[in-house]
């Protein structure tokens, strides 16, 4: 499993997304999205995950802390407890044992983020 954790600001749209995603996931296959629950069923990520095909896996806010990211962003925190929301989401969304592929990577517009974590679950 390779799933693409994502963070996002209430102005990003979905180029906004998609851009993070294209600058953070190279030449690997995606097989699900993450975000933060609220965050998933905002419309634009609905939006972006359906034009992608893939399925979302929605993480608790309350799992965030559990997480061990590797970048330590000062609005995530104060925020949401976390160092990355994407590291965060991305990490358990592909289960125990998961590990970060791609550092969170900023979209050109500075509107989303977006880290891959691979795990060995489905």
């Amino acid at each position: 499993m390779i799933v693409a954790g994502f963070g996002f600001r209430a102005a990003a749209d979905v180029d906004s997304l998609h851009n993070a995603l294209r600058r953070a996931v190279g030449d690997r296959r995606i097989t699900s999205l993450a975000t933060v629950g609220d965050k998933a069923d905002t419309p634009v990520f609905r939006q972006f995950a359906k034009r992608l095909g893939l399925p979302v896996r929605r993480i608790s806010h309350h799992h965030l802390p559990s997480a061990k990211t590797q970048s330590q962003g000062a609005m995530s925190q104060t925020m949401r407890q976390t160092g990355s929301v994407a590291e965060a989401t991305a990490l358990l969304a592909a289960g125990p044992g998961a590990r970060l592929v791609q550092t969170r990577i900023i979209s050109t517009d500075r509107m989303a983020t977006c880290a891959i974590a691979e795990g060995d679950t489905d």
